[in-house]
């Protein structure tokens, strides 16, 4: 009887200890993270789910996966720090060095990561207005990036040119047609709240929570629900 009781209160502090535990994601990218504080919006959406996810930026202006190994900070952050994640993004990389250094380089942040017990993830972006009609090539190399080496992939892309197809006022594209609006940060944000937590529904989420960042409830919606019907996270 005492054996039985000693192993339940063993298991309840197994599961209080994890409730506990905060999950940590690393984004390491440039501009098209840190406009309107990406990280900063996924956290507060894990808040508002009562989840806890601490999130840290490495972000830089015009930075390419190539230029963050070799500044060399991200491996001595890994080495430092447990993070559970580590959220890469570059450009567009619609072209082929694009995609070559998105295979290059991503094989050698996997490796680091292997090394310290994170788990990649590509961040897919999008083009910017000039270039929309490489839309489909950004896609698709994002997306051979993260089979080859089996890492996640948030398709955030792939819901911006959805989400555009679609009659909704708020606009995701910022003022020089190429950085995110704070409406296109909620958007790439809830995509990666929903890969990182996939069971949460994000039907529950109320706009007056995040009426900063979307200008109407119809683009709230439409947001939402696009997100939570996509299943194309690669896992």
């Amino acid at each position: 009887m005492k054996l039985w009781i000693g192993i339940r209160l063993l298991l309840a502090f197994m599961c209080f200890s994890a409730t506990l535990h905060a999950q940590k994601v690393l984004f390491m990218g440039n501009s098209l993270t840190y406009t309107n504080d990406l990280p900063q919006l996924v956290a507060y959406l894990a808040k508002n789910f009562d989840k806890s996810l601490e999130t840290t930026s490495l972000c830089f202006p015009n930075y390419a996966l190539e230029d963050h190994w070799n500044d060399g900070l991200f491996q001595k952050m890994l080495a430092e720090q447990n993070f559970d994640y580590v959220i890469v993004q570059q450009g567009p990389s619609s072209q082929e060095a694009g995609k070559q250094m998105l295979l290059e380089y991503g094989k050698k942040i996997k490796n680091v990561c292997a090394q310290y017990g994170a788990q990649l993830a590509y961040y897919m972006v999008w083009p910017s207005k000039r270039y929309y009609f490489t839309f489909d090539k950004v896609i698709a190399n994002h997306e051979q990036a993260a089979k080859e080496l089996r890492a996640l992939l948030f398709p955030v892309g792939v819901h911006w040119k959805t989400y555009g197809k679609n009659d909704f006022s708020a606009q995701l594209y910022g003022p020089d047609g190429f950085h995110p609006s704070p409406a296109g940060t909620f958007l790439a944000a809830l995509t990666i709240f929903h890969g990182l937590f996939p069971k949460e529904k994000l039907s529950e989420l109320k706009f007056e929570d995040v009426k900063k960042w979307v200008p109407d409830t119809r683009s709230f919606q439409g947001m939402t629900q696009l997100v939570h019907k996509k299943k194309d996270m690669n896992r």
